[in-house]
């Protein structure tokens, strides 16, 4: 089978398309055809070796696909690695039905994204009706997916994006207001979208300079969530600042979720539910061929990207 592979981690560089054997399933494991693989900022961490995970070579990248098994059932599943390839052994207990009404491009955009965006909002988040949340890349994957989900809530959302082309698809999905988030004075652009006032929630993954605009313009009792680092550039919070302002940062990252059953299998629901129903929808920013992967990944750190990208491995 054709799969993309990294002999050495160093980026987008590293990625090669090889022709390595097909999967052999372990027990309790059951190998799905792959129609379409997720790409997500993770991927590109992966393929870095600085994730929150260590990685070990070869590697072959990806951790969610959706396809069909030999009985024909047609499938999504994370698989937190080897998901870029034809074919990838998945153990049963991990592979979730997709509901009829759901095509294969808005499952395999939507379960590690779509999953992010409603723990993000609901679970960590806390919001509330009525409440403002800033939502950081609302252009991205995870962005577009937390803005719906964030106006289902009740909340009144400002998207972060930066250009004028994202910002506007930001508030086609339904934010009430939107600010470059390339600003020199972030704060001031997020205070002015909400009339002068202070925000209630924060989701933040791009660290640096924009950690300490956007925490300034938290109101008391506000939450940031950190999700991501996309920078690189990490940053220290100060225990006074938090217990002055009565506010909460507080980090997240999926995995947790979906060591808990408790949690996972009901939000997971949700969401296909959603999907299903078209209350929630994936915003498909581009479909790249298996052999173009590096050229997705460099859309996606370059900011280029809007949406979901996905990876088309009979390409």
């Amino acid at each position: 089978m054709r799969a993309i592979q990294l002999r050495e981690f160093g980026g987008a560089d590293a990625i090669e398309v090889v022709e390595i054997a097909d999967p052999t399933p372990g027990e309790g494991e059951v190998v799905v055809d792959v129609v379409r693989s997720g790409v997500n900022f993770a991927d590109t961490h992966q393929t870095r070796n600085d994730y929150l995970s260590g990685q070990e070579l070869p590697l072959i990248p990806g951790t969610e696909v959706v396809g069909a098994t030999a009985d024909g059932r047609r499938v999504v599943a994370l698989t937190g690695t080897g998901g870029y390839a034809e074919k990838v052994a998945v153990p049963e207990a991990m592979l979730i039905p997709v509901p009829d009404e759901v095509d294969d491009e808005q499952a395999a955009g939507a379960l590690v994204q779509g999953l992010t965006a409603m723990a993000l909002v609901k679970r960590m988040a806390r919001i509330e009706p009525g409440e403002t949340i800033v939502i950081e890349a609302a252009a991205g994957g995870t962005g577009t997916l937390a803005v719906q989900v964030a106006k289902g809530a009740g909340a009144r959302v400002i998207g972060l994006a930066s250009s004028a082309e994202k910002r506007a698809l930001v508030e086609s999905l339904g934010a009430d207001a939107t600010v470059d988030s390339r600003a020199q004075d972030l704060r001031g652009g997020i205070l002015a979208a909400n009339d002068g006032r202070k925000v209630d929630a924060v989701l933040h993954m791009s660290g640096g300079d924009a950690f300490d605009a956007e925490l300034a313009a938290l109101a008391p009792l506000g939450r940031m969530v950190v999700f991501g680092n996309a920078s690189r550039e990490n940053r220290q919070v100060s225990t006074g600042e938090l217990l002055q302002g009565s506010k909460a940062v507080m980090g997240f990252w999926l995995v947790h979720v979906l060591a808990r059953q408790d949690l996972a299998v009901p939000l997971i629901g949700e969401l296909l539910g959603a999907l299903a129903t078209g209350a929630l929808r994936v915003t498909i920013g581009g479909v790249y061929p298996l052999s173009e992967a590096a050229r997705a990944h460099r859309a996606l750190e370059s900011r280029a990207s809007t949406g979901k990208l996905l990876l088309d491995p009979s390409r």
